[in-house]
């Protein structure tokens, strides 16, 4: 299988992440695309242009992270990482739902971040700032909840993601503002396969 990824991709990020933990390197191989660049060939295997996309043994290709994710963690028939045991099924739905919301909205922020300064919105950046910071205050106080502290599970995968995102934004200070998810997130990410899959530093 081929992965098509972006290095600094958070939602790719969490596919190698699943990767790594469910020993599938030999299986996969990740491929750096080219996307937001006009022409791109990465087009022709996935017209949307979103990563990560998955292409398939028989050609077929899957994007989403969340189902490229649990694909991955049931090949062995023993998934591990979408619910803890014993966990509810909708209560975990609810804060992975809540978990992935965050992320989209800080990626919204950072991307409007790097467009040139005459092209960034200001209403866009405030609301998104206003909106990650609601959410992270929510992730601070639940930073000793048990499922982010038991057994690896996708929450946590996207706490860790969340932190390192909102600390590529300068009106998000996570460690100074939010020190539970901080140290949290930095447990999680002390783990070889977050070490593994960092984005560069800019």
């Amino acid at each position: 299988m081929r992965l098509h990824i972006t290095l600094t991709s958070p939602y790719a990020r969490m596919v190698r992440i699943v990767i790594r933990e469910k020993g599938l390197e030999d299986r996969v191989e990740e491929v750096v695309a080219r996307t937001r660049t006009p022409g791109s060939p990465y087009y022709a295997i996935n017209p949307s242009g979103r990563v990560p996309c998955l292409i398939l043994p028989d050609g077929k290709a899957m994007e989403d992270s969340a189902l490229i994710c649990d694909y991955l963690d049931n090949l062995d028939g023993h998934p591990a990482l979408a619910r803890p045991r014993g966990a509810d099924r909708w209560e975990f739905a609810v804060i992975e739902a809540r978990a992935r919301s965050t992320i989209d909205g800080l990626a919204v922020l950072i991307r409007e971040r790097y467009r040139p300064e005459n092209e960034r919105s200001p209403g866009v950046i405030a609301h998104e700032v206003a909106r990650a910071k609601r959410l992270l205050a929510i992730w601070d106080g639940a930073a000793n909840d048990p499922v982010l502290t038991g057994p690896l599970n996708y929450i946590q995968m996207l706490i860790a993601c969340i932190a390192e995102i909102a600390d590529r934004a300068p009106e998000l200070d996570v460690a100074a503002q939010w020190p539970r998810l901080s140290a949290r997130a930095a447990e999680i990410s002390r783990r070889p396969s977050f070490v593994a899959t960092a984005p560069p530093v800019a």
